[in-house]
């Protein structure tokens, strides 16, 4: 099974998870990004092209399957706005073995901050607006996977 979402609505990691694992799969990683409140932030609000930013998931997904032996697969991003503790993206890879869906998980994780068409914008408690800039450091994490 193969499941891919980009969605305004709240992540139930349990429910997902759930659904995702009902194979009995050999292994299965996961990785839940939540929102930071690092700062005085109050708001993460991520702005996307709705054919685009499903269609870059899309593209990664089928990129991990074809790179490694996986059973099942969930990666579910959202969009719109989030206050901290709120979960942002969920990836779920299930393989025979914990190597391939430990290395599938990474490598969606890494590439997505810079493939998929995504814009983050914080909202701080004292007023200020800053659209968030990719990374030096999220390029590099990207090209170790070619």
């Amino acid at each position: 099974m193969i499941r891919v979402a980009v969605q305004a609505e709240a992540i139930d990691v349990a429910a997902e998870y759930g659904a995702h694992d009902a194979g009995g799969h050999g292994a299965s990683a996961s990785f839940v990004g939540r929102v930071r409140g690092e700062g005085g932030l109050v708001e993460l609000f991520l702005d996307h092209h709705p054919l685009l930013t499903a269609s870059g998931l899309e593209a990664l997904a089928a990129e991990a399957v074809a790179r490694w032996s996986l059973a099942a697969l969930t990666l579910i991003h959202r969009v719109g706005g989030m206050a901290p503790g709120e979960t942002i993206v969920l990836v779920l890879a299930s393989s025979p073995h914990r190597g391939e869906a430990l290395a599938a998980v990474e490598f969606l994780i890494d590439r997505l901050k810079t493939d998929v068409m995504l814009w983050k914008r914080e909202g701080f408690a004292d007023g200020r607006v800053a659209w968030v800039e990719q990374r030096g450091s999220d390029h590099e994490r990207a090209e170790r996977w070619g």
